[in-house]
């Protein structure tokens, strides 16, 4: 699967690189996310629960940060396991640019599951990671004290 978006973040630039290296941030941020730890200076332990098309599960995984311009841009890559309902793996490019006193974020990313999950379908799939994304965009723009018309 593939996905991309932009969004418009309603903070300088600095401020959400800031952010999005800050896991407590991230962690408020992460619908369902349980836990998210530093375990490396470019690595994460996370533990997240979701709700798909009746399936629930708690994914347990790893993250990393590569190919980092500081300030600009990095990929994201992350597995995680989910017991019997499956597997999640995936990476995403991340990259910001001024937008006058906001920042733009767009992103490119491909995931790839397997188990149950893979059973719940394409569409409900895509649904659920759009629904996802513009609910982690809206936490991250109240994180940050951005009004709602900034995003």
């Amino acid at each position: 699967m593939e996905f991309d978006g932009e969004h418009r973040i309603g903070a300088p630039r600095e401020k959400v690189w800031r952010a999005l290296n800050d896991p407590a941030v991230l962690a408020g941020c992460i619908p369902g996310c349980e836990s998210l730890e530093r375990t490396g200076t470019a690595s994460y332990a996370a533990t997240v629960a979701v709700r798909i098309a009746g399936l629930s599960a708690r994914f347990s995984g790893s993250l990393s940060l590569e190919d980092v311009i500081e300030a600009e841009a990095y990929t994201l890559r992350g597995q995680g396991q989910g017991g019997v309902a499956g597997f999640v793996g995936g990476s995403a490019r991340v990259v910001l640019a001024d937008d006058g006193a906001a920042t733009v974020l767009r992103w490119t990313a491909s995931g790839q599951i397997g188990g149950k999950l893979a059973s719940v379908g394409g569409r409900l799939l895509h649904g659920f990671a759009a629904r996802t994304a513009e609910s982690f965009f809206r936490n991250l723009n109240n994180s940050l004290g951005c009004q709602p018309d900034c995003i």
